[in-house]
């Protein structure tokens, strides 16, 4: 009888059957494995009645039936993505109950490539992203191997956003990380836009790289991808690791808002002395010690550097030495910085504006100087590609944010998105429909305040807390 109220979301039956056995629910929650009225009504997409039996007994939300599949699961697998809504609403925390294979709503989610529900059950709880399934496979993972290319730009954006992109690197349990699996997969799309933010030089458990999974497969692979894995393999090696090892040694924060800062007084000191040397050695180049001759003899020439040839050598190669490393200093410090691309294009052309000086300044320097010179040239000239290329990256991680944005409705002119006004429209009708006193309250983990009527406006304090308006 129970069953029959779940499939055709008869509420008021279920109330009459509980009032003649207030142990009904009680019952079915002591049986492990069950296909629960909570399933039946879940399966058949039966909002209400789902709702009405996860607040009345919360525990059954979380019970598997012969399938190893929750309410949930049942709910997303039969299309019934508003049943789902509101069983988040009722509790978060059902978005992480793992069925057959450790696999989450979230996982179902990313498979389906819905990026309303992933928005939506991301922002009700975050953590989710960090669950595994029983292959280890992350909600990335299970995107890229089903080629929802959608699903993977917008969890590509949220985790730039919430500075999770360590999740990008994670292995299954065949060490395969998403950037392995784009190529397995063949997906060109998904390697472009995972290139520079994984460790591509990564091994699997076949000790293989994703150029050697590339290799491998040439034959059935598109000619574009190896150019890629080409391209980014040695400069994002290089570039990750200085940036990592920046953050670390100096102090770089990330803020929770995606912004950069480096922490005050470390930035300022080490900046500060890094634009004294540089001025210094400029000015040396200009006015070199010991000055110039102011007549004309047999021996010199007015005009000329008083030093000799030797010491001229020796001056010219410290003192380039010197401003290389305090530019270089100076890029390392700025790069990725809001309006870096401007600083670091001044550093390059005050490099070259102090070569011409140097060269101007000590005509005579012998071939031996003057490739040391060259090769110091050269380290400067690498360095500034080097920022010209994180600035690159920087405008496409900013693309990726914006296109985030998009998919999370948050560029919409003061107004929530529909996705937002649809859990606001959830609420006020499950309100109505049901006592506020059956709501489970939810984790700390995802969102904190209790559920009932009084936490209807903060839905909208959530919503600018994550980026919004």
């Amino acid at each position: 009888m129970l069953k029959k109220a779940a499939k055709s979301g008869r509420v008021d039956v279920l109330y009459k059957l509980l009032a003649q056995d207030p142990h009904l629910l009680k019952d079915l929650d002591t049986i492990l494995i069950a296909d629960t009225p909570l399933h039946v009504a879940a399966r058949a997409g039966k909002n209400h009645f789902a709702m009405e039996v996860a607040s009345l007994k919360p525990s059954l939300a979380c019970k598997l039936n012969e399938d190893g599949l929750s309410p949930m699961h049942l709910a997303l697998r039969n299309g019934h993505n508003g049943t789902a809504r509101g069983l988040a609403t009722v509790d978060s925390n059902l978005i992480r109950v793992k069925g057959k294979d450790r696999i989450t709503s979230l996982h179902l989610v990313a498979e389906i490539g819905d990026i309303d529900l992933l928005e939506e059950f991301l922002l009700a709880c975050p953590s989710a992203i960090e669950d595994l399934t029983v292959r280890r496979e992350t909600a990335v993972h299970v995107a890229v191997k089903h080629q929802s290319l959608q699903a993977l730009k917008f969890l590509f954006g949220w985790l730039h956003r919430k500075n999770m992109e360590d999740v990008l690197n994670w292995k299954d349990e065949e060490g395969n990380t998403v950037l392995h699996i784009g190529v397995l997969k063949n997906d060109l799309k998904a390697v472009e836009l995972l290139i520079n933010n994984v460790d591509n030089h990564a091994k699997n458990g076949n000790d293989m790289t994703a150029m050697d999974i590339f290799r491998r497969q040439s034959k059935s692979q598109n000619g574009e991808m190896g150019d890629i894995l080409r391209r980014a393999s040695l400069v994002s090696s290089f570039l990750n690791s200085l940036i990592r090892k920046r953050d670390q040694y100096l102090g770089f924060t990330v803020a929770s808002q995606g912004l950069e800062i480096f922490t005050v007084d470390t930035r300022s000191i080490i900046l500060v002395v890094a634009v004294l040397i540089a001025t210094a050695t400029y000015q040396a180049v200009l006015s070199p010690p010991g000055g110039y001759w102011q007549d004309n003899v047999d021996e010199h020439q007015a005009g000329k550097i008083i030093m000799s040839d030797f010491e001229s050598s020796y001056f010219a190669l410290l003192n380039s030495s010197a401003f290389c490393a305090s530019v270089c200093t100076i890029i390392v410090l700025v790069m990725g910085l809001p309006f870096s691309f401007f600083l670091e294009s001044s550093t390059l052309f005050i490099s070259c504006s102090y070569f011409v000086s140097l060269l101007n300044t000590f005509p005579s320097l012998d071939k031996t100087t003057l490739s040391l010179l060259l090769l110091i040239g050269l380290v400067l000239g690498c360095v500034h590609l080097l920022a010209f290329e994180a600035h690159r990256r920087k405008r496409q991680q900013r693309k990726l944010r914006r296109e985030h944005r998009k998919f999370s409705g948050t560029e919409c002119n003061g107004q929530l998105p529909a996705s937002a006004r649809m859990r606001i429209e959830l609420r006020i009708d499950w309100v109505c429909c049901s006592s506020s006193s059956h709501i489970t309250g939810l984790d700390s983990s995802c969102w904190t305040q209790t559920r009932g009527q009084s936490d209807m406006p903060r839905v909208c304090l959530e919503w600018e807390k994550s980026g919004g308006y």
